[in-house]
């Protein structure tokens, strides 16, 4: 590079940015060219998406229907989620994330044995909800009515009026052995009973769960298999039951 090439250079004015006026300070910061870019760049991305949107929204069908419209609602303005009923209870999650359906068809077959045993002990003779028993007597007579003695017509004794089992007749509560019972024996006695009662229906409320369960797990067993899925869903699982599906009706060869 010759030495009249570097002087040349060397007497170039640099230039500088024009800077806004002292009298137009009060408007702020001077717009440059590259400002001025960037601002049109996203001016324009923005109005391409507002056109993309437009045609769509003139595209679009108004009878289209979409599943998930039956799931989702408008709320106060806002765009919300239906509200789906719970389909298990706590104790139901448990079992289902712990055991398998084999498992718990077995703990169902011991409930309904213990439920059995208990039921055949019980007799459910005594129990507070069953519907009282109605006797009928007939007589000729409207005056035999108001002289009518029950006592004397079942042959028993006037306190055991009230029993609607186990009820002897005089001759045999002559003919029979009464050990003396005081009340606390008799106390403890109906305490057992009792005890027996609240167990036995705790036990078939754990059975209805267990059935319940079991259902719900092979209704699942049977939604993995994607070679027969159902093509309708009848009725939606809640805690008390479980979903109902229906698949196309197949004759087995």
């Amino acid at each position: 590079m010759s030495s009249l090439t570097k002087i040349s250079k060397s007497r170039q004015r640099l230039h500088r940015e024009r800077h806004q006026p002292e009298s137009r300070q009060q408007v702020g910061f001077l717009e440059k060219k590259k400002d001025y870019k960037l601002r049109a760049r996203h001016y324009h991305r923005k109005q391409n998406k507002l056109r993309v949107l437009r045609q769509k929204a003139l595209n679009k069908n108004p009878d289209e229907f979409y599943f998930h419209m039956i799931n989702s609602e408008i709320q106060d303005g806002i765009h919300r989620e239906k509200d789906k009923p719970e389909e298990y209870t706590d104790d139901q999650l448990k079992l289902m994330q712990t055991q398998d359906i084999n498992y718990i068809n077995y703990k169902q077959s011991t409930e309904i044995k213990k439920i059995d045993k208990l039921q055949s002990g019980l007799h459910l003779l005594d129990v507070e909800d069953k519907p009282a028993n109605k006797h009928v007597f007939f007589v000729d007579m409207k005056k035999e009515v108001k002289n009518f003695d029950i006592a004397s017509r079942l042959d028993t004794h006037p306190s055991l009026l009230n029993r609607t089992y186990n009820r002897p007749r005089l001759k045999t509560l002559q003919e029979m052995k009464l050990s003396d019972v005081d009340d606390e024996s008799l106390e403890i006695i109906l305490k057992q009973r009792r005890k027996q009662y609240d167990e036995l229906e705790k036990r078939i409320h754990r059975e209805n769960e267990l059935s319940i369960l079991s259902q719900k797990m092979a209704m699942k067993k049977l939604l993995l298999n994607k070679k027969d899925p159902p093509f309708k869903k009848v009725k939606e699982g809640s805690k008390e039951a479980p979903p109902i599906y229906q698949w196309h009706k197949e004759r087995k060869k």
